[in-house]
């Protein structure tokens, strides 16, 4: 995944009303429930359906630290999607979307003024029909390059061209070499 999608993520994962299972033992019932088998239950663990079984009667409480990342991820990803869907619908109709990131931004600008990149560390919120665009190129695979796009032209109208105020020869921003990128919605 990339940082784009792993921001997406840790702004969903903050905003479970419930804590997910914390013990091996529920978090694998908790797949079971939700992959009805433990063969696929294995199969989306890479373990063996055996171990699944040890692990949900409890016989086995210590998987290896990469089986255990991934039980983790499972569970975290099948974890309350009800409440996932709301808040990325209201980001999309309504709130808007929050984007902090610290990054090298690059422009194209009318000759006579500067179009160096450099870091700049911003907050900026941004109107709704950016999450959206960018939750629909999530949900349609698009990769890193062009999520990162779209929060570039949300960057570009809102924070260097403020909404039509200045910076009107502004024709195109590059978002690169981001140092960290975090999403609140």
């Amino acid at each position: 995944m990339g940082e784009i999608d792993d921001a997406i993520e840790r702004a969903d994962q903050e905003g479970f009303t419930r804590q997910p299972p914390k013990t091996l033992q529920a978090r694998i019932n908790f797949l079971m429930k939700q992959l009805k088998t433990t063969k696929a239950v294995a199969a989306e663990l890479g373990v063996s359906q055996r171990s699944v079984e040890r692990y949900r009667k409890g016989e086995r409480k210590h998987p290896p630290k990469a089986i255990a990342e991934r039980i983790d991820a499972a569970v975290r990803q099948r974890w309350q999607p009800q409440v996932r869907r709301r808040r990325r619908k209201q980001a999309a109709t309504t709130r808007g979307i929050t984007v902090e990131t610290r990054a090298r931004f690059g422009y194209t600008a009318p000759i006579g003024t500067t179009d160096d990149g450099r870091f700049r560390r911003l907050t900026v919120h941004l109107p709704p029909t950016y999450a959206q665009r960018l939750f629909d190129a999530r949900e349609a695979g698009a990769g890193d390059q062009q999520m990162r796009q779209i929060i570039a032209e949300g960057f570009k109208e809102i924070y260097f061209r403020d909404g039509g105020a200045r910076a009107l020869g502004l024709s195109d921003v590059t978002l690169n070499d981001i140092d960290y990128l975090d999403l609140d919605y």
